[in-house]
């Protein structure tokens, strides 16, 4: 029984592949399950957290930027002037001494406060008010207005004095449609006492950039409770940062402070993007969006400030959520490590989950110090290894029977005929292309035969058409590369001999003069197509390359002076610009170069357009720009641009690209077309090494 060799052959495949795969299938299944897929999840939440940790110190250190730019801007220290100059004008009339030089009380009627504020932002301020300095506190409200147009995140800025009272501030709400801030909420800022504020009191004697945490504003503005209004209620929370505003230099005296009220839906809305759950839908089923979110605390560990549960801000983590393991990790790491790392497995509203955290720049180092959390249910972890067990054992079983049914199918078919297949391959092998396999049967292996018998025949004719078709091919690149490179020079000599026909035909009065050019640049490309001759023969082995020093500037100079009929006659405008440097390369190829990338450029600008060509140093080398605002260039046109015969014109051979990098390379350059950037067109860098870099 063991001599038989369909029997031995179902042996070898059981203890060969199927013992060794259910082995493997069910140590895969453990693997995922208890290792690989946990880990991976956890390698994912520690991503997140360091990422949502860094964008939140980035969005801490936009509002620092911003109120220390905003609090160094003259019309800051203007604004402090005109409110320092009213003061003391008022407090001059009150005690009987006005100065010679400004008016009576009664003749300047207009102060900056609420009614004022409001109706310079509205524009009904009339001119008569803008004596004395009053443009300047109008100003600063507009400009601190198209400031928070372009910073969003702010509800309200405030410029303060030194003496508690409000210098002015934004003038409109920070919700809805942005009307202007009602007269009462005015009033209420003008009126209100910022010395009792602790961000005044600290920004004015420490003269540093102060944080206020997360907190319910006195300042928040007057369109009622978000809840109310059918908002979110992240509205409802603040963050205030306040930067001192000096006099004169750095270390001059705090005149004021320019305070920011940042709404806290947008450190909330950071939190709440959908790249948290993207990054872990491959988890869970099409139909199903997975569980993970983030959530923020304070610095303490223990206060929630944001979650995707409103309900939840302000609640402690271990009195009120019972999760204290929590709290204590973080705490000991970052008493002992840098400040984040995974939570202990825990169980929350019902589900096990597994969590990472973070925790943000320290309020020590210009910071809050907040946690970032972002978590998953254990649910979600291990969903794809369930249906990868399911799927298992399923495909185990079925492996399993169908591997040894086939096996002793296959055995009984396949032992005879096997021989005579391995005979003929050796012959084959050995290039006898005229081997043949005689077998009567009419099963798979008959039919092996059969395609063996086709197969050689076939390869023997095909050795033979490959023979052929390589030498044809040569010829046919040949001829190519030939023609291509004769038509570039022959397109500007017609429209030049047109250019010169026109003139002459008209009487224009450069006549002559275009025809001395006309003629030079005759002479000139039929020398060209004499050199592109022979550089054909160089390609073919003959000549090598004779390089020699080349003035860049001068050479493009040339080819752009060769085009410029072209140009005209295209209405395209050529600019030209660049500094003299000279390289160590063969004239012929370089100019070739360079009449391929205007050639190029000019076709791509049927409409007219502008060619600008520049060259400039680059370190050890020259740098050749040619860019033009044609139609520009396609991913895919990108891809295959300096492969032969490749061309996304409707004429021409592809080649010349392919000749022009191969040329480049030559010369110890480089070469690369790539879009320009936020406009239409191409640009085309040529990079050649500086001769002296070259002797050096």
């Amino acid at each position: 029984m063991l001599r038989r060799i369909s029997t031995k052959l179902v042996l070898a495949v059981l203890v060969a592949v199927v013992l060794p795969f259910v082995g493997f299938a069910f140590f895969l299944n453990e693997q995922i399950t208890e290792r690989l897929t946990r880990h991976v999840v956890q390698q994912a939440l520690l991503g997140l957290v360091k990422d949502l940790a860094g964008q939140l110190n980035e969005f801490v250190d936009e509002r620092r930027a911003d109120l220390e730019q905003w609090a160094d801007a003259p019309l800051t220290g203007e604004a402090l002037d005109n409110y320092a100059y009213e003061r003391a004008r008022r407090e001059r009339l009150l005690a009987g001494h006005p100065n010679e030089n400004e008016p009576a009380e009664s003749e300047e009627p207009w102060t900056w406060n609420a009614l004022t504020l409001r109706a310079a932002a509205s524009g009904e301020l009339p001119a008569a008010a803008f004596r004395h300095g009053l443009p300047y506190r109008a100003e600063l409200t507009r400009e601190l207005d198209r400031y928070r147009e372009l910073k969003t995140v702010y509800d309200l800025v405030l410029l303060v004095a030194s003496d508690g009272r409000l210098v002015t501030c934004t003038s409109r709400e920070a919700l809805g449609d942005r009307p202007l801030m009602s007269t009462a909420m005015l009033e209420y800022l003008f009126a209100y006492d910022y010395r009792q504020a602790d961000w005044f009191r600290l920004a004015l004697e420490s003269g540093d950039f102060v944080r206020q945490d997360h907190h319910v504003s006195p300042f928040r503005p007057t369109l009622g409770r978000t809840g109310d209004l059918g908002l979110d209620p992240a509205y409802d929370y603040h963050l205030g940062f306040a930067a001192p505003v000096r006099a004169g230099s750095l270390e001059g005296d705090v005149r004021g402070v320019l305070f920011g009220l940042v709404n806290w839906y947008h450190v909330q809305d950071l939190l709440s993007k959908e790249v948290i759950t993207d990054a872990f839908r491959g988890l869970v089923r099409e139909d199903r969006d997975p569980s993970p979110y983030a959530w923020l605390w304070a610095e303490d560990a223990d206060l929630i400030l944001a979650h995707p549960e409103r309900d939840l801000y302000y609640l402690r983590i271990d009195e009120d959520l019972g999760l204290g393991a929590l709290r204590r990790a973080v705490l000991e790491d970052v008493a002992t490590d840098d400040g984040w790392g995974l939570y202990p497995e825990y169980r929350f509203q019902g589900k096990l989950k597994n969590a990472a955290f973070r925790s943000c720049r320290p309020s020590l180092a210009y910071g809050f110090g907040w946690v970032v959390g972002v978590g998953i249910d254990n649910d979600d972890i291990y969903a794809t290894a369930e249906e990868l067990r399911a799927i298992l054992i399923g495909g185990t079983a079925v492996v399993l029977g169908v591997v040894v049914a086939l096996t002793l199918l296959i055995a009984r078919r396949t032992t005879g005929p096997i021989q005579a297949l391995q005979q003929q391959v050796r012959r084959v092998a050995g290039g006898d292309l005229d081997a043949r396999i005689e077998l009567a049967t009419e099963d798979e292996l008959g039919a092996l035969a059969a395609d063996f018998n086709r197969m050689t025949s076939e390869l023997k004719a095909q050795r033979e058409r490959i023979v052929k078709a390589e030498k044809d091919a040569a010829w046919r690149e040949m001829a190519r590369q030939i023609a291509h490179d004769i038509k570039n020079p022959l397109t500007p000599m017609t429209l030049s001999l047109d250019l010169l026909e026109r003139a002459r035909r008209e009487g224009a009065p450069g006549s002559e003069e275009i025809l001395v050019r006309t003629m030079g640049l005759m002479r000139r490309q039929v020398e060209h197509l004499r050199q592109i001759a022979g550089e054909f023969y160089e390609f073919t082995g003959g000549r090598k390359a004779r390089p020699s020093a080349v003035e860049v500037l001068a050479l493009l100079e040339e080819v752009l002076d060769l085009h410029d009929a072209w140009a005209v006659e295209r209405g395209v405008a050529i600019q030209r610009e660049g500094v003299p440097a000279t390289v160590w390369a063969d004239p012929g190829k370089l100019r070739r170069v360079l009449v391929n990338l205007v050639t190029n450029a000019l076709q791509a600008m049927p409409e007219g357009g502008t060619l600008s060509a520049t060259t400039q140093l680059e370190g050890d080398a020259v740098l050749v720009t040619i860019r033009d605002t044609g139609v520009g260039l396609t991913p895919e046109a990108r891809a295959h641009l300096f492969e032969p015969y490749f061309t996304t014109k409707s004429e021409g051979t592809g080649l010349g690209l392919a000749i022009s990098k191969r040329a480049v390379e030559e010369m110890g350059g480089q070469i690369e077309l790539v879009p320009v950037a936020d406009a239409p067109g191409t640009l085309a860098r040529l990079r050649l090494p500086l001769h002296r870099a070259r002797q050096a």
